[in-house]
């Protein structure tokens, strides 16, 4: 802790409060990223009518009142790390400056669900897969109308926005095909097949990252 002088009297300035708001940031992203765990693991043990607020509470040691300072109830809970987890996916290709001419993360996002196919049964079992994917669509239409603008594709602002809203619901409607078919087509074989298609119905060629 320093001191200073204002008019002669000591100040004691107090640098631990950028400190203390950090480490309380993170304390609130962990118990948000604990609560959504538990959530999760309940929806792969019984339906999502079934499970109530205070089997969240339990299985993730989080008190009550805690949960509703972030929370109105476990749908709000469960929509909340639906966003998270499509606002961190829709964006990543930018992130990573990847190549121009890919326009969705479909390997990484296939292969992310490939990996976790028990639970992409039991969201689909428990009801919210419709709505989860719905969330999504969103998030990747805007992800892949700003792709579409870095990529020098020319289109008005009356065809970029329906082109990119298309584009995003065809790539769920893939994923639905390729979950329904087992998901044997590995997911570098489904990007292919998304962007083939996808660049085959845009006039302009993408230009180069």
């Amino acid at each position: 802790m320093s001191e200073n002088r204002v008019n002669g009297s000591p100040v004691t300035s107090q640098p631990k409060v950028v400190r203390t708001t950090a480490k309380l940031d993170r304390r609130v992203l962990r118990t948000r990223d604990t609560l959504g765990d538990a959530l999760v693991e309940l929806m792969q043990e019984k339906p999502f009518d079934g499970i109530t607020v205070q089997e969240v509470l339990d299985r993730a040691g989080v008190a009550r009142s805690t949960f509703y300072k972030h929370y109105r109830d476990k749908d709000d809970l469960f929509l909340s790390d639906v966003e998270d987890f499509f606002a961190s996916a829709s964006t990543m290709l930018t992130r990573t400056k990847a190549d121009l001419r890919r326009l969705a993360p479909i390997r990484e996002l296939f292969a992310h669900i490939a990996g976790a196919r028990e639970f992409y049964v039991s969201l689909a079992a428990s009801g919210m897969l419709d709505e989860a994917k719905g969330l999504g669509r969103g998030f990747f239409a805007r992800s892949i109308e700003e792709r579409l603008r870095l990529a020098g594709v020319q289109l008005t602002q009356a065809e970029m926005s329906p082109t990119a809203h298309a584009l995003s619901g065809s790539m769920f409607a893939l994923l639905d095909w390729w979950a329904d078919h087992g998901m044997k087509m590995e997911p570098e074989g489904m990007d292919r097949l998304f962007h083939a298609r996808a660049w085959a119905g845009i006039s302009s060629t993408p230009s180069e990252s």
